[in-house]
Order: C-alpha cells, then sequence, then structure tokens
C-alpha cells in the first residue's frame, strides 16, 4: 500500500492495452498455442498413418479394425485436447457420447458403429486441420513473443556481441568481409531506442494476437471435439420423454386418488344410504322419504366433484370455446381480481392448447395461494410461430424455481414441449412470469 492506495487498485488503474501482457490469461493462452505444434504433430502423424494403412488393408477384414483403431486414437487425442482447453483456455465444453452399435449385436455392429459415427470421423478432421493451424500459431506466437521481448530488452544484453561475436551489435542486414563488409549493426543509442520502441510495440500486440488465435482454438475444439447437434437434441429428447412419462404417471395417481377418496367413496356411503333408505320405506316412511332426500343431494355432490375431476383432466369449456373463454373461467375463480387479455388469430392444436391452460391455472392457483396480491394480470399472444404466456402479480414476491418446487416441475413439463418458462420475482414483488410454447395450429 502506497498514498493509501492499494497496490491491486494501482494496477488497476494502467489502461488495459499495458496491463494485458503481464495478465494470466495471456500467458495461460500462450502456452496453449505454444503446445498446438507438439500436439497437431502427434495427432496428424497418427491420423494420416492409421488411416492410410487402415484404407489401404480394406481388401482384406483388417482393414476395418485398423480404421475403428484409428478413429480411437483420434477420439483420445480429442480427450487430451478438450482437457487442455479446458485448462488454458478455460473453455467449458462436455464430453461427446460414447459411440452407439450399429443397430445390431456383435463385433461386426459395433465396428459399423464405430466407423458410422459422425463423432469419430469430426475428431479425425480436426487431427488433419490441427497440424496446420498449430505450426502457423506456433510460429506467429513465438515470434512475436520473442522478437517483442527481445528487442525490448535489447540494451540489457547487447554487450554479447562485441565480447563474443566481434561485432558492435546486432546485425539487421550486411554482406561482405574484411575492408568491404557493410551493413546496419544496432549499437548507436538511436538504434537501441528505436529497438525498445519496436519491441514494446510488439509486446503490447502480443496479448491481443494471442486470444485472436486462441478464439480460433475455441472455435476449432467447440465445433470439432464437442457434442454433435444431433446427440444433444437425442439427449434432451430422451429426457423430455421421462420427464413426459413421469407426469402422466402423476396425473394418473392424482386421479386414481381423487376418485377414490372422493366420488367413489361417496358413492358406496350414497349407496349404502338408499339400501336404508329402501327398508325404512317399508317401516317408516317419512323418515325413508327424508333419507332419500339426503341421498339426493349426496348425488349432487358426488357430480360435482366428478365435474371437478374432469375439468382437471381437461375442460369441456377450453374444447368448445377455446383458451380466451377457458383462461376466463380460471380466473372467475381465482381469489384475486384478474384481467385477462389473449389476443390470438387462430387455435393451436389441443395439446398446446391444453398445456398453456394448465400452465396459467397452476400460476393463478399459487398467486391465491402465496402471492397476497391484490390483482393480477394474465395475457397471451401470438409472435411468430411461438405462443407467448405471461402472468403477473403485485404479491410479495420470492417465488423460486429451486427443485422441488411447483414452478420447477411447470418449467420441466414446458421443456418437454420446448417450452421456456422464465421468472422474476424479487422480494416484496411484483412477480412475472413469461412462458414461451410452440405455435402448432
Amino acid at each position: 500500500m502506497a498514498y493509501g492506495i492499494p497496490i491491486e487498485e494501482r494496477a488497476h488503474r494502467l489502461p488495459t492495452a499495458l496491463r494485458a501482457p503481464f495478465q494470466a490469461r495471456t500467458w495461460r493462452e500462450l502456452a496453449y498455442l505454444l503446445l498446438n505444434l507438439p500436439m497437431g504433430i502427434a495427432g496428424f502423424v497418427w491420423t494420416v498413418t492409421t488411416l492410410s494403412l487402415g484404407a489401404g488393408l480394406l481388401i482384406t477384414f483388417v482393414g476395418l479394425p485398423v480404421l475403428v483403431l484409428a478413429l480411437g486414437g483420434c477420439r483420445a487425442v480429442g480427450s487430451v485436447e478438450r482437457s487442455r482447453a479446458r485448462a488454458l483456455l478455460w473453455l467449458e465444453i462436455e464430453d461427446p457420447a460414447p459411440v452407439r452399435g450399429g443397430g445390431g449385436r456383435g463385433p461386426l455392429a459395433r465396428l459399423g458403429g464405430q466407423l458410422g459415427s459422425g463423432v469419430n470421423w469430426r475428431h479425425a478432421v480436426y487431427c488433419l486441420l490441427h497440424f496446420p493451424w498449430g505450426v502457423f500459431s506456433f510460429s506467429v506466437a513465438v515470434s512475436f513473443f520473442t522478437y517483442g521481448w527481445g528487442l525490448l530488452t535489447y540494451p540489457l544484453w547487447r554487450w554479447v556481441f562485441p565480447v563474443y561475436a566481434g561485432q558492435p551489435g546486432l546485425q539487421i542486414y550486411g554482406s561482405g568481409s574484411g575492408a568491404d563488409r557493410h551493413g546496419w549493426w544496432l549499437h548507436t543509442p538511436q538504434d537501441m531506442a528505436l529497438s525498445v520502441v519496436v519491441g514494446a510495440l510488439l509486446v503490447l500486440a502480443l496479448p491481443w494476437v494471442v486470444r485472436g488465435m486462441a478464439q480460433v482454438d475455441r472455435l476449432l475444439v467447440s465445433g470439432l471435439l464437442g457434442p454433435s447437434p444431433l446427440d444433444t437434441r437425442v439427449t434432451e429428447l430422451e429426457s423430455d420423454r421421462g420427464v413426459v412419462v413421469d407426469t402422466a404417471a402423476a396425473n394418473l395417481r392424482r386421479i386414481e386418488r381423487d376418485l377414490h377418496d372422493g366420488a367413489q367413496a361417496r358413492l358406496v356411503a350414497l349407496a349404502m344410504d338408499l339400501g336404508m333408505a329402501k327398508e325404512k320405506l317399508l317401516e317408516d316412511p317419512e323418515v325413508g322419504a327424508a333419507m332419500v332426500e339426503e341421498a339426493h343431494g349426496e348425488v349432487k355432490i358426488a357430480l360435482q366433484e366428478l365435474r371437478d375431476l374432469a375439468r382437471g383432466i381437461h375442460p369441456a369449456i377450453l374444447t368448445d370455446r377455446g383458451l380466451d373463454a377457458a383462461l376466463s373461467a380460471v380466473a372467475a375463480r381465482c381469489t384475486v381480481p384478474v384481467s385477462v387479455t389473449v389476443e390470438l388469430p387462430a387455435r393451436p392444436v389441443p395439446a398446446i392448447e391444453g398445456i398453456a391452460y394448465f400452465t396459467v391455472s397452476e400460476l393463478l392457483q399459487n398467486i391465491s395461494k402465496h402471492s397476497g396480491a391484490s390483482r393480477a394480470a394474465v395475457d397471451v399472444w401470438r409472435v411468430e410461430d411461438r405462443m407467448m404466456l405471461h402472468v403477473s402479480d403485485n404479491g410479495r414476491g420470492g417465488a423460486s424455481l429451486a427443485a422441488g418446487s411447483g414452478l420447477a416441475g411447470l418449467a420441466e413439463r414446458l421443456d418437454s414441449v420446448d417450452g421456456v418458462l422464465v421468472l422474476d420475482s424479487p422480494l416484496g414483488g411484483p412477480t412475472r412470469v413469461s412462458a414461451e410454447l410452440p405455435w402448432r395450429a
């Protein structure tokens, strides 16, 4: 600490251009570029040698295993390159999924799967392309580094030339010998000042040259050594399918529980009451009539429970009159005044319409139970090929998408159909929930 200012703060007051040559990022990326040459040579030699050998042996069965071995080696090189990129370039990239079988069993199916894998061949392409790029990036990085720092510090080591080389300084150009010898040697104060200026410019340019070439490496690694878009999409679809299956199973269990504990139990009790009323009608008609009247009331309650259950599965108003009327009906049952605005040019497919309905229904239920709001609003509109939902309230806020919450489950269900849920709910409110669904008319 000097003059009351910490060293760290004084360092950060330097312009970025002056700090860049000494930043850790510059040295990490420079180390990456210097390693490009040996890694490029190793990958190129392996790929060219083994692929050529395998292709030459394809007239025999031996060629197929050799090609698979070649691709396996390329995958190993890719694994090293991803680790190197994570450590030095701070590039977060996932490992590609293992190669799946070729649609059958046995050695031939496995060989076919390996040879037909686009991921394997992308690794081979990387090994072939990385060699020329490695030579170029290594050469440029070494040239800028050595010339820059060498010229910048030249006044400190110029004494080497007159002592050990018998010449006044570093020779820029020259020819002849003896009395005819002529040229330019950096030895005058003006020469040394010029070398320092040129060296400083090269040193200041070095970080930006290094970062530019490192960005090319990031593109190569992420584009050729990461998971393929198809594999990523397959993984997403498998995850979404699991969510859909789990949601469907949970809904079936809920319907079964509601039927068992609600309408079914009430109907069983109703059957018993009617049996008792039947017996009483013969003994005491007035008591029997009262019991039948009570049973009639139970029938009405059971019918209402069945209607509520059916509405929870898929409301008739949604099927008959569309999303506008269905959301208005949901808003009318909310304990908070809700304004509903639906501007859709047409009706989407029933599946998307149903998801939109239940999304808004669940959000309004959360507002009724947890928000403490005095008003809420629901807006639905279409933007190109997406349906947009926006639900807001002026409540206490603090809602969360943390795992295990109802909103997290809602986000998963939307994700299963390529939808998106975004939550903005600071403490003190207001809470805004935006959702996107694909428009499929």
